[in-house]
């Protein structure tokens, strides 16, 4: 799990730093990827551009993973900390969730957001 979990502060760093083709380039081509804004998920690397192109216009989020475990099929579960503000700069949330990560070759082939319970 040590790579993975490497791999995956990598990937919380670029997002963080809105380099949004490193993070694009860890993703599986097909991957699904949670729709946090609307519900579902978006489809594949160009899903996952068009969806983060739209919520980057409209709000600044901020992602600090907490904590990371195996989940029991293998999927990595990260407990993280997201602070969402508006552009111009005012706190829209605080709190904290649950990100799910299976990889697969090297590659993120499917992202889920999951409340986390105390």
């Amino acid at each position: 799990m040590s790579s993975d979990v490497e791999f995956l502060k990598q990937v919380y760093e670029r997002f963080n730093a809105r380099d949004m083709e490193g993070v694009l380039a860890s993703l599986h081509g097909d991957v699904m990827w949670a729709n946090g804004q609307d519900g579902g998920h978006v489809h594949g690397r160009e899903g996952v551009r068009s969806y983060w192109t739209r919520q980057w216009a409209m709000i600044d989020p901020r992602v600090e993973p907490m904590g990371f475990s195996t989940g029991p099929d293998g999927e990595i579960v990260v407990r993280i900390h997201q602070i969402v503000r508006a552009l111009a700069g005012s706190l829209l949330a605080d709190k904290i969730v649950g990100h799910v990560f299976r990889i697969e070759d090297g590659l993120i082939r499917r992202f889920d957001i999951r409340p986390i319970t105390e």
